[in-house]
């Protein structure tokens, strides 16, 4: 795998990745009372951990889309 992801969109990603995987927990959002919330927003937050630390996303691969310097 090569890599495709930038330093910008990674930090951007690992902000995100957290948020995601804290605000069911910590929020307080009505929204986060239905347990499909909850699942949808730590599957999303763990898929953008994942991208992050392995700096490739399958997706920018698909649309032949990269944000890191050669």
């Amino acid at each position: 795998m090569t890599k495709n992801i930038g330093t910008a969109d990674r930090v951007l990603r690992l902000v995100l990745g957290i948020i995601l995987l804290a605000a069911p927990f910590v929020s307080g959002l009505a929204i986060f009372s239905s347990s499909a919330a909850t699942i949808v927003a730590v599957i999303a937050g763990l898929v953008m951990l994942g991208t992050s630390s392995m700096r490739f996303c399958p997706m920018y691969r698909i649309f032949g889309i990269q944000t890191c310097k050669l």
